[in-house]
């Protein structure tokens, strides 16, 4: 029997890349620190310290380490907020569009 991930239209790629989140729509923008913890054709997930609104949409910026590997900017909408413990939550969202 096939496992959750397994049933996944596309595959994952670990990151565990620190990255910021700047939440769009408001009148002064926020900016939060968060942990890419993976990314597919369609989504990512975060780890970060505060929840955040579904249908939220942010900015998304993960800057490379490696000069080969270009940095990644997208615009994405929040459609999983989970609280994982006492600090930490886990954001899925879905790539509006990659700039």
């Amino acid at each position: 029997m096939l496992g959750y991930d397994d049933k996944r239209a596309y595959f994952r790629m670990i990151m565990n890349s620190p990255c910021e989140l700047k939440i769009k729509n408001q009148d002064s923008p926020k900016v939060l620190t968060a942990v890419c913890k993976d990314i597919s054709a369609v989504g990512m997930s975060f780890e970060i310290e505060e929840a955040v609104e579904l249908e939220q949409e942010l900015e998304v910026a993960i800057e490379s380490t490696n000069a080969q590997i270009a940095s990644l900017s997208a615009e994405v909408k929040v459609v999983r907020c989970i609280k994982q413990d006492d600090t930490t939550y886990v954001i899925g969202v879905e790539i509006i569009h990659m700039n």
